[in-house]
């Protein structure tokens, strides 16, 4: 899949030689691409070539620049992604998003196929709900409870890439896509950056960054303050969200030490807070009929104060080590992640819903990862490594509810319970032929959490480099999924019973791991220079399907299983990339249903469940058309005052609602258009000190097109939302 301003990561040596069609080196990274595929690199004033995995100095003594450079290959050889589906996005990528840095995570993944946009930021790859997993510089993150937030910022990012398809066995427990981001570092990043950036809606976003490089150590550090009042999505389809304040701090750092040409370590840190006011909904009626004589002094609907707040706070330590034909790098990692949820203080929330309650739930994730290749042969690469996480959720709440006499009761609950999930995987690379490559292994999984679950997973890739500029694969992955430690809840229903708070359905199953069996097979053809197509085909047969809903006041996902379930769609990708001008557009069409509702029972109407125990149902995130399309044009991009311009859209044929049945029902299709214009000059204030400075407009939703991204109705959905009207933010940065 390639399209404007990305291309396919890197992968190893042996795989570039096999794939070179499938893997476009990015014109921002000082690389060309000898005849035979190979790519030689240029550093600073030292030039390395790499040929099957050995590296030639051309120079006496390697640079600063040059080890770092050996270093993060060796780490990018760690994980292959050999016959999976690849969307890379270079640092120019990211920076031509309308928005820029200051986008959020989300909005650059909308740009990749097969990607679906929904409320409070979610994502759906390939009709699969949020099983998405983020690395940094390889390692994974655990899972946390951010619902509207990111945590990591655009700007943290030197790169990343978005993997989906069969995935090799080094990728376990959230498959639907791994997003693998290389942060930035004082060795490549020196010098700084403020910026100031806002407009529409109380926009006000400062952020700074710096980096440098001191003898053996480099370091780089982001920071940032947003103010909006567009936090969450508009729950009307009015041009200003009511009670929609947000006010959030984000910081991530990272420093390194390389010991010598083989040896590094590094640290890595971050942490978000943020602070939600929840949009209201006007003209809603009470839950009873007698609560407005019983609550006189409850708000209108359109008057409730609800906020949440989120924190989260991780850091990784990696050692990263090459020792002859062996490279490894191992880490521990640690991440905290809470979520607290504040009812209307004047009973609104207990009038409106029949409960009223103060929530809080946590996570603490604490591991390893550790990953080892051994290139045995130029053709023959052995992988194997190991991932744990040890997990600790709590989750309380008081609650104040009407028993049968219309007395108001307190409820508290509570519980934590302690687990853990692991893997292990082993895989070989080969290369039978000189264009065949064969990737296959075997992963162990395991999970003792709420559900005490393992498997055996065997994965086999093959990429057949067919004829000039063109590339097939097709792989097949067993895959095993634990159900996300922190949307599993644990509700005693004995203590709701008669009372307004009581459900229909007592019953609750605990959520089990997903179990899936998954096809993919594509074709990639290089037709001129710089113009390229692809297609992907996806077929996934699952047991246990895992999905999540919002159900209640608290916005908190919750996790339930199908116990049948089946997703399949096709890709189509074209992009065309020369000079100054890119161009790109991706179009994708999938399907995901279910059949019957096996754990968390109690979430959801009688009836519900009793249709879909015997009937398939679209899963509530099947959005069956998807497509996203783009392009840049840079003006004087060889002086030293380049303007661009660039554009962006993003359609949805709608996810689902219920109509005479769950799910059964279609939001109404809509396409947005996302515009900026960026100037840049270089020496401006002919300062020694003063670097290249910005001038940037952004228009997201040009054409200003109201349009609905859930109508409130579906299974596990919760209130209405509705996408951003049209929004001009301007911004001004200098860097140093």
């Amino acid at each position: 899949m390639i399209r404007l301003w990305f291309s396919r990561r890197p992968l190893s040596p042996a795989m570039l030689a096999a794939m070179t069609a499938f893997t476009p080196v990015s014109s921002l990274v000082a690389q060309t691409t000898t005849a035979t595929g190979t790519p030689i690199t240029t550093t600073g004033t030292t030039t390395t070539q790499v040929t099957d995995g050995d590296v030639t100095r051309r120079s006496s003594a390697p640079d600063a620049m040059t080890v770092t450079a050996r270093l993060d290959r060796a780490r990018i050889q760690l994980q292959p992604s050999t016959g999976a589906t690849v969307h890379a996005f270079s640092r120019k990528a990211l920076e031509t998003i309308p928005g820029g840095d200051n986008a959020g995570m989300n909005s650059v993944l909308l740009q990749a196929p097969g990607v679906a946009q929904d409320s409070y930021g979610q994502i759906h790859v390939r009709g699969d709900h949020n099983e998405v997993q983020f690395r940094l510089d390889g390692v994974q993150l655990p899972e946390g409870l951010n619902v509207f937030g990111q945590t990591l910022m655009t700007r943290f990012a030197d790169n990343l890439s978005l993997s989906t398809g069969a995935l090799p066995v080094q990728y376990g427990f959230l498959q639907a896509a791994v997003v693998d981001i290389n942060t930035k570092n004082g060795s490549t990043n020196k010098g700084g950056n403020v910026s100031i950036y806002g407009g529409a809606r109380d926009y006000f976003f400062p952020s700074a960054q710096y980096g440098g490089q001191h003898g053996k150590w480099d370091y780089f550090f982001t920071a940032d303050y947003v103010h909006d009042r567009v936090g969450i999505e508009n729950t009307t389809p009015s041009f200003n969200a009511p009670h929609d304040l947000s006010n959030q701090y984000h910081f991530l750092g990272h420093v390194r030490y390389t010991v010598d040409e083989n040896t590094r370590i590094s640290l890595i840190a971050g942490v978000s807070n943020a602070e939600y006011q929840l949009p209201n909904i006007g003209g809603q009626p009470m839950f009873g009929d007698n609560y407005s004589s019983l609550l006189p002094q409850a708000p209108g609907s359109s008057n409730l104060n609800e906020r949440q707040k989120e924190i989260t706070d991780f850091g990784i330590l990696s050692l990263q080590k090459t020792i002859g034909a062996f490279s490894l790098q191992t880490s521990v990692f640690s991440r905290y992640s809470s979520l607290g949820y504040s009812p209307d203080p004047n009973m609104g929330d207990l009038a409106y819903m029949g409960i009223s309650q103060h929530a809080e739930r946590s996570v603490m994730s604490t591991g390893t990862q550790g990953d080892v290749t051994w290139r045995v042969r130029p053709d023959h690469t052995i992988r194997f490594g190991f991932q744990v996480f040890a997990e600790r959720n709590i989750t309380k709440a008081d609650a104040t509810v009407f028993n049968d006499a219309n007395q108001q009761v307190n409820i508290h609950t509570g519980n934590g319970r302690t687990g853990d999930i692991y893997g292990l995987y082993v895989q070989d690379e080969w290369q039978p032929l000189r264009n065949l490559t064969v990737n296959y292994g075997l992963r162990f999984d395991g999970v003792g959490e709420y559900t005490d679950e393992h498997q055996l997973s065997p994965r086999i890739n093959v990429v057949w480099r067919a004829w000039k500029g063109a590339a097939l694969h097709a792989g097949y992955s067993r895959y095993f999924t634990p159900p996300p430690f922190e949307v599993v809840g644990g509700t005693d229903l004995r203590q709701f019973a008669n009372t307004s708070a009581a459900t229909d359905v007592s019953r609750s199953d605990t959520v089990k791991a997903e179990r899936d069996h998954y096809f993919d097979a594509g074709i990639e053809q290089v037709i001129l220079p710089g113009w390229r197509v692809s297609f992907d085909a996806y077929y996934k047969l699952a047991h246990n399907l895992i999905d999540e809903g919002q159900f209640g006041a608290p916005i908190i996902l919750s996790g339930f299983n199908y116990r049948r379930g089946q997703v399949n769609g096709y890709e189509f990708s074209t992009s065309y990339d020369h000079g100054p001008l890119s161009l790109y557009g991706n179009f994708a069409w999938s399907r995901a249903i279910g059949k019957d509702i096996t754990s968390a029972q109690f979430n959801f109407d009688a009836d519900d469940l009793k249709y879909i125990s015997q009937h398939w149902i679209h899963l509530d995130h099947d959005q069956r058309w998807t497509a996203s399309a783009g392009g840049s044009y840079t003006f004087f991009y060889r002086s030293g005052h380049p303007t661009r311009i660039s554009a962006t859209m993003v359609y949805g044929s709608g996810l689902r609602q219920d109509s005479d049945v769950p799910n059964g029902g279609v939001i109404p299709q809509y396409a947005t258009f996302n515009m900026s214009v960026v100037q840049s000059f270089r020496d401006l204030f002919h300062s020694r000190f003063l670097r290249t400075t910005q001038l940037r407009l952004d228009v997201t939703n040009l054409f200003d097109h109201p349009y609905m991204l859930r109508s409130g109705t579906g299974v596990g959905v919760g209130a209405p939302q509705y996408g951003l009207r049209r929004t001009i933010l301007t911004g001004i940065s200098q860097s140093f």
